[in-house]
């Protein structure tokens, strides 16, 4: 086996030396260098360790070794993501900071993409890789399946997002949006999460436990339905195999639809479903408490997966997109609230006889706030779906306030929640190392989250409103320029309660670190896989 992987990467690392020979664009230059140093550095590990005799895996024990990689990985992007993030947000305050001399690397235009793709993919991709393997193990009392394939699709996931980071920094985009990445970094993230679903299915395949829990489905949910997306969404013809440039399939009106098929169902499975599964997971564990129905969260996901694939014209409405197809999506979008609301409820309703943890436990506090903030988007969304209201809010920063609302709210602290309660399991450690800090945390991130999801409410409505306004012989009253004027003052708060919040993960960042490096370890042996 050491031979055949010792092929595949020579061969890798002599077929990027020669892309980067031909490369016609610095980013594609750039990303296959990053390739070729990677595979070069892959094939002399493998060839330094070729004979050594390696104790097999123990499969006695739960393969936890790429979960905390995971957990590691969640923390690191996501501080970045929240960095990048508030920087944009004060650039739009002061332009002055798109600096002339980090031109056109550092302007507004390269840095949101990767702002947005970085807490998405990055931040809550890892969280979700790192959170389905630990889940699928423990509820299906078995190791993961595949041997270190595990570790491929952390380490390959990983690579994924340097060469799509690096691409945009440096001007390769498909200007997609949630899709910027060019054809050859989507191809390797399908072979990526290919492998991703063959663990956590042959995890699954391979279960002690004859039932499946609900949150597996959720996250297979998510892993397939994203495959399916991703796949369609990303095709395309690449104009040169030594250039990063490619033309897509589809064009016009059908590539808008596809697109948002794409961008808003990304939402609905990768920011939703995966998400729910941790919720499903997470929330009766920290409060110690089962699912309060587990019939309604069958309803929930099938209702859920259902609708939400049918949303996606909703984005679109005002546009070429035939009048049925937007009336379509604005339908299944409303219908969306009541399978929401119902994982809400079944979410909040699993704290019945445990309401006084909120008092104490600061790490159900934010899971609990977590589902409090889905049920507010999940409402949110609908409404705005519908044609009267997005006339006003569409192309807004209304839409940017709801956005963040749920990607903050709900992804952000459901997944600081998961974090808390997985880093002392994972260590061995007693307990977190201040649970003070998570205090701190929580409160510093709900009050960001607020000023920011206000600000942008407010100024959303009132750009709205100042696009509207016409004088008594029906000419426009307001500039853009003016209307931008106008939003100054919000956006600055919008900036501040980004800063908040990206203060809020950096306590959690040392917090945990201190967890790990100074809390006092317990005794505990590695968590086993039960015996059949």
């Amino acid at each position: 086996m050491d031979y055949v992987k010792l092929a595949v990467l020579a061969v890798v690392t002599v077929f990027a030396a020669i892309a980067a020979n031909y490369a016609r664009d610095v980013a594609y230059l750039v990303n296959a260098l990053t390739i070729m140093l990677v595979a070069g550095g892959l094939f002399v590990w493998v060839l330094r360790h070729v004979g050594d005799k390696r104790e097999p895996a123990p499969q006695n024990e739960y393969f936890d070794g790429v979960v905390r990689a995971g957990v590691i990985a969640t923390v690191f992007w996501g501080v970045v993501g929240f960095l990048v993030g508030t920087f944009i947000a004060f650039q739009l305050a002061w332009p002055q900071l798109n600096f002339d001399w980090a031109q056109p690397y550092l302007n507004f235009g390269r840095l949101r993409p990767l702002h947005t793709s970085a807490v998405i993919f990055a931040f809550g991709g890892n969280a979700l890789i790192a959170t389905s393997f630990y889940v699928v193990q423990r509820t299906s009392a078995a190791r993961l399946w595949g041997g270190n394939t595990a570790w491929f699709v952390f380490w390959g996931y990983q690579l994924f997002i340097v060469l799509a980071a690096s691409g945009y920094l440096l001007g390769a985009t498909q200007s997609k949006e949630y899709a910027e990445p060019e054809w050859y970094v989507d191809i390797w993230l399908t072979i990526v999460w290919l492998a991703y679903l063959a663990v956590f299915l042959g995890t699954l395949m391979k279960r002690r436990e004859p039932h499946i829990y609900v949150a597996n489905w959720f996250y297979l949910a998510f892993i397939v339905t994203v495959a399916m997306l991703h796949v369609v969404n990303n095709l395309s013809i690449p104009v040169s195999i030594w250039g990063s440039k490619s033309v897509q399939v589809f064009a016009g009106v059908q590539d808008a639809m596809v697109q948002w098929w794409y961008g808003h169902n990304a939402v609905g499975f990768f920011l939703t479903a995966g998400f729910l599964g941790m919720m499903y997971y997470f929330i009766p564990k920290q409060a110690e408490r089962p699912v309060y129905s587990y019939k309604l969260s069958i309803i929930h996901f099938w209702a859920l997966i259902f609708l939400y694939i049918w949303a996606g014209p909703h984005h679109l409405h005002y546009t070429a997109l035939p009048d049925w197809a937007q009336t379509l999506g604005m339908v299944f979008s409303i219908m969306l609230w009541m399978p929401s609301w119902g994982g809400m409820i079944n979410g909040l309703m699993t704290l019945s006889g445990a309401w006084d943890k909120l008092r104490t436990d600061p790490v159900i506090r934010m899971m609990v706030v977590a589902v409090g903030f889905y049920g507010m988007a999940t409402f949110e969304g609908p409404m705005m779906s519908i044609k009267a209201v997005n006339s006003l809010s569409h192309y807004t920063d209304w839409t940017i306030g709801h956005v963040h609302s749920a990607a903050l709210g709900w992804n952000g602290m459901i997944t600081f929640g998961a974090l808390y309660y997985l880093v002392p399991k994972l260590w061995n450690r007693e307990r977190l190392y201040s649970l003070a800090l998570v205090s701190w945390h929580f409160w510093l991130a709900t009050i960001g989250i607020v000023l920011y999801a206000s600000s942008m409410w407010v100024t959303g409505i009132m750009e709205g409103l100042m696009w509207r306004e016409v004088d008594a012989q029906g000419f426009l009253v307001n500039s853009f320029a003016q209307t931008v004027e106008a939003k100054f003052p919000m956006y600055v708060v919008r900036g501040l309660g980004g800063a908040l919040y990206l203060l809020g993960s950096v306590i959690m960042a040392y917090n945990l670190w201190k967890t790990v490096s100074g809390a006092k370890a317990t005794t505990r042996a590695p968590a086993t896989v039960p015996a059949e």
